[in-house]
């Protein structure tokens, strides 16, 4: 018999949180972005939810092959855009629109040989300080592309790198100054941007995480009053219980101690399959539809529960490790990091099931 772990893909949250985001967005358009594997829920799985986007965001060119393959006939961005010629050439093959952020990826682009003229996004590095020209060498740059036979539309673009925390103002102000009075459509609203920053969204938007029902800031009370869903559900089962007296340990180093006489449960689900190693005792975690918290270390297959708000738990009880009543960020802060990751990180031996 299989562990009872199972991850769930919530095609219809997918499909209603695009909804939200267009209504938040409009007129801008909406990049769908669905890198890293649809953020671990599996492009094939949420397809189906894509199909009032106007356009897909993806990374690699992996990527973009399967989504023409499910038939997607709209526009397609390559983020990071091209690194070899043969890179361009399949951007080409397949339509794409192709983000440029250096020289080095106009020469690709100038010396591919293509059927047609392709659209690009050239970059402006306001301040985020990874990829993108300066805004004393971006004005250069869009000559540059401007005058190339092999580039048709030219979208002026950049990424925020505090939008989360309201602070936009300096970057916006040297993309303005920099790229006054060049003509082009422009795109430089992430997630953060479409919910709390409306006067930014210009012609195109790219939301991510909201797409999935998560927060752009990792704190899931910043959302609280968006009515996003949760796309991922991680479920398990309690296979075990014991009881602890007062002062008895639970789990390796004996990190958690009982302050009195309590029961624990035993779920099938540990740092193998996804759920991060460091979340301390207190992390929520539900169980037969009741919050409860972590206790003990998580181990590699299994976490331990205090089941003491939930008396009538035993084996067999269902577990939410993450989803619509623990909202993943919340599971996430605890640890360190934020529900992005832990969607990403979904392990492989957790069976998936969209629905």
């Amino acid at each position: 018999m299989p562990r009872p772990i199972t991850a769930y893909i919530h095609v219809d949250a997918v499909r209603h949180n695009l909804e939200v985001i267009k209504q938040r967005s409009a007129p801008a358009k909406v990049w769908a972005v669905v890198k890293a594997n649809a953020y671990g829920h599996g492009i094939e799985r949420i397809y189906p939810a894509l199909a009032a986007a106007d356009g897909i965001a993806l990374l690699d060119l992996d990527e973009a092959v399967r989504v023409r393959e499910l038939g997607w006939k709209k526009p397609i961005l390559l983020l990071e855009g091209v690194f070899k010629p043969e890179d361009a050439e399949m951007a080409d093959a397949l339509g794409l629109t192709v983000a440029v952020h250096c020289d080095e990826q106009l020469d690709l682009i100038a010396a591919a040989k293509r059927s047609r003229p392709i659209d690009i996004y050239l970059k402006m590095n306001s301040g985020m300080n990874r990829l993108g020209y300066t805004p004393d060498t971006f004005r250069a740059a869009w000559e540059r592309a401007h005058a190339a036979p092999s580039i048709r539309e030219i979208t002026l673009m950049s990424h925020f790198a505090s939008a989360d925390a309201g602070d936009i103002d300096w970057q916006m102000n040297r993309f303005e100054a920099a790229s006054g009075g060049i003509p082009g459509q422009r795109s430089l609203s992430n997630s953060a941007a479409v919910l709390w920053h409306k006067a930014v969204h210009r012609n195109w938007v790219r939301p991510g995480i909201i797409l999935y029902g998560g927060s752009p800031s990792g704190v899931s009370r910043d959302i609280a009053d968006v009515p996003l869903r949760a796309s991922m559900s991680l479920v398990s089962e309690i296979i075990g219980t014991q009881t602890l007296r007062a002062d008895e340990t639970v789990g390796y180093g004996r990190a958690f101690t009982a302050d009195r006489e309590m029961r624990i449960g035993v779920v099938a689900c540990g740092y193998a399959d996804g759920y991060p190693r460091h979340a301390p005792a207190g992390t929520p975690i539900a169980v037969d539809g009741i919050v409860t918290r972590v206790v003990g270390r998580v181990s590699m297959d299994m976490i331990t529960v205090d089941l003491t708000p939930c008396p009538a738990a035993g084996i067999g009880s269902k577990v939410e490790l993450w989803g619509d009543q623990v909202k993943i960020d919340d599971v996430a802060a605890p640890a360190g990091t934020i529900g992005y990751e832990l969607m990403c990180a979904l392990a492989r031996r957790v069976p998936v099931k969209a629905v």
